[in-house]
């Protein structure tokens, strides 16, 4: 792909093939480009939105179309130019809790979920990293596909320690983005409250918005929490972020902690178990969800129904309609059927 020609033919391809390409700008592809990636400079800004479609019984809806989606951006309906149903193969990133809190059977059961969800539940083509998080993240396998190293390194962790699980985050959606696949996400795993982070968490909100990284949790949370349903994921009112923030960056560590500034942590005085709030702050406006689960023994049916989660969405694109003036821009997507809930990116950021 080292000439104007192959890059144009390849560029051809994927309109012909009607999907969506990866980035939020997208114009000519860079000739650099491994097999298998999509690189793009700036250009045509092409909105990609990944939706999941569920009926009444919280069932995946399948079989849908191009014209049974409505896209509107910041309120006006946009013409949807992208659309596939299929499954494509994913960059994935776990986020594993490796604090003293979930040392025992609840590390076992994890392990065990997560073994399942990597031989089992994901595509042979599927490329994943993984991340453990006690006081501070730690990066312990590097995009592979080989799954028997992931699940070796994740089998050699002994959880001790706080609880960076922002932090972590933080490190590993920009991986996630630089994935080759042009799906990408994160799967976190965690039972506490955040004791030792660095980034405070609208910091993290707008990282996580200036990527297309969906961002699934799985709460382990075994109080009774009034209110709260397994697998809900329902949005906690925030605050608006209007201009980006100075935020760590780059495929690799981000730089923390940041010079002079100690950990900020995010346990609320009295709280005990995980923070949901936090979560879903975290994972809802990227189109995925928190689930939350009663016990360890649950982990693996919802690591299963991320997996299930992640081969039945719809991939929607269209051209943008917003000015590169840096500023946050709505995303809603609806289908001809009000019985219908879609699930998808509440916005992205018009990157100048």
């Amino acid at each position: 792909m080292g000439n104007r020609h192959a890059s144009a033919l390849l560029l051809g391809g994927v309109a012909l093939a009607s999907v969506g390409v990866t980035g939020q700008r997208s114009g000519a592809i860079e000739p650099a480009a491994p097999a298998g990636a999509f690189r793009f400079r700036s250009g045509v800004e092409l909105i990609n939105v990944t939706a999941t479609v569920t009926d009444t019984r919280a069932r995946f809806v399948p079989n849908l179309r191009q014209e049974d989606f409505r896209v509107y951006e910041d309120g006006a309906e946009q013409p949807v130019t992208h659309f596939s149903a299929d499954r494509v193969p994913i960059s994935l990133g776990l986020v594993v809790d490796a604090s003293g809190s979930m040392e025992g059977e609840k590390w076992r059961s994890a392990m065990a979920a997560l073994d399942r969800f990597l031989f089992d539940l994901l595509d042979p083509a599927d490329e994943v990293f993984a991340y453990v998080f006690d006081a501070s993240p730690d990066l312990v396998v590097d995009w592979t596909t080989d799954r028997e190293r992931v699940s070796r390194a994740l089998a050699r962790i002994r959880p001790s320690g706080g609880t960076a699980l922002l932090d972590a985050v933080a490190e590993a959606v920009p991986l996630a983005e630089a994935g080759r696949h042009r799906k990408k996400a994160v799967v976190i795993v965690s039972d506490g409250n955040d004791t030792s982070s660095h980034i405070r968490i609208r910091e993290l909100e707008q990282l996580i918005r200036e990527t297309e990284v969906l961002v699934y949790a799985i709460a382990i949370d075994g109080r009774d929490t009034p209110g709260t349903a397994p697998g809900v994921g329902l949005p906690v009112p925030r605050l608006p972020i209007p201009l980006p923030l100075p935020l760590p960056g780059g495929r690799r560590r981000s730089p923390l902690p940041l010079p002079g500034r100690p950990p900020v942590g995010t346990a609320r005085a009295g709280a005990s178990g995980v923070d949901v709030g936090m979560l879903r702050d975290i994972t809802d406006d990227s189109g995925g969800r928190t689930e939350v689960v009663r016990s360890a023994r649950d982990l693996d049916p919802a690591t299963a129904g991320i997996a299930d989660e992640l081969s039945r969405q719809y991939y929607l694109g269209y051209t943008g309609a917003a000015a590169r003036d840096g500023r946050w821009h709505t995303i809603r997507v609806e289908t001809h059927d009000a019985r219908l809930r879609v699930r998808a990116r509440r916005g992205y950021v018009a990157t100048p």
